[in-house]
């Protein structure tokens, strides 16, 4: 079963690819890539889905 999960997953086997590459440029053509601010990066979880940031409450302080 692992032989066969990696055969079906072997990238180098694509690389070449012309339709592949197609795809690829296609794909980065329409999203935009760049480096996240700090104040996004605290929207983002590590599985990719946004989430609110978790307020700290101070035992002090009123809302």
């Amino acid at each position: 079963m692992e032989r066969t999960i990696r055969a079906l997953f072997d990238y180098q086997k694509f690389e070449g690819s012309p339709d592949l590459q197609r795809i690829i440029d296609a794909v980065h053509g329409k999203y935009e890539a760049r480096e996240l601010t700090m104040d996004e990066m605290e929207w983002v979880a590590a599985a990719g889905q946004p989430v609110p940031p978790v307020r700290k409450e101070n035992p002090g302080e009123k809302q």
